[in-house]
């Protein structure tokens, strides 16, 4: 930075610096500091949008360039929001809505003999009122043991170890002993969770798992956290 041609300092002197000047200043040093220690090809919060913009999925905002980004996950919202996160999944172990947090280790019975995985159907659907595009997919499970509810959680394409990471799909398992873990693979958009759009039902007697997804519009991805522009609840 020029410290020395500002107005009102001397010739030699350093001057004080604008506000402007010393925000500039803090942002570059944030951004170098990223670099240092973040991949942003493994950043599950880290979304390119169609426009070339780059937004945080943790803090819903948009930023114009990589550093602006960068620069974000330094600041005190999106380590705040990381903080939260975490504190939550850990207190609440599993979701309402019977799907377990994302990023959770779950510990596997190694003594249970699997028999294979389930039938499935999946079928797209499309919200006529939202026009949110879904799917709802159906898992046989005739032997499925005693007591046991088909569990699911949603994992991230860098947690997995199948395939070459990309951050444009998602992961959704399915659970349930005796049968091998169903995973299904997803494109990377945030599920709506509002007004029982995402659900799970086991149905004992006929021994099979229901379960609902609805993706979030492109809209509503990008303005939800932007006052008057947030689509309203339906």
């Amino acid at each position: 930075m020029d410290y020395q041609n500002r107005a009102g300092s001397k010739f030699g002197g350093g001057g004080v610096a604008s506000h402007s000047a010393t925000n500039a200043d803090r942002r570059e040093r944030l951004r170098k500091l990223a670099l240092e220690t973040i991949d942003l090809d493994k950043d599950p919060y880290f979304f390119k949008n169609h426009v070339g913009s780059f937004e945080c999925r943790l803090c819903l905002t948009v930023h114009q360039n990589d550093g602006s980004y960068l620069a974000h996950t330094q600041g005190r919202k999106h380590q705040t929001n990381l903080a939260r996160r975490a504190a939550r999944e850990q207190k609440e172990g599993q979701g309402k809505d019977g799907a377990m947090p994302m990023g959770t280790q779950v510990q596997i019975r190694k003594n249970v003999i699997k028999i294979g995985r389930p039938g499935y159907k999946i079928t797209k659907t499309r919200d006529p009122m939202t026009r949110q595009n879904g799917l709802l997919f159906q898992l046989q499970y005739p032997e499925v043991a005693h007591g046991i509810t088909p569990r699911v959680r949603f994992m991230s394409a860098f947690e997995q170890k199948i395939e070459e990471p990309d951050k444009s799909f998602q992961y959704l398992l399915v659970a349930a002993e005796p049968y091998e873990t169903c995973g299904f693979k997803l494109q990377a958009k945030e599920v709506d969770r509002r007004d029982g759009r995402f659900w799970t039902w086991f149905d004992e007697d006929n021994k099979e798992f229901w379960i609902q997804i609805q993706f979030k519009t492109e809209r509503e991805e990008r303005y939800a956290g932007v006052p008057g522009l947030a689509p309203s609840r339906r």
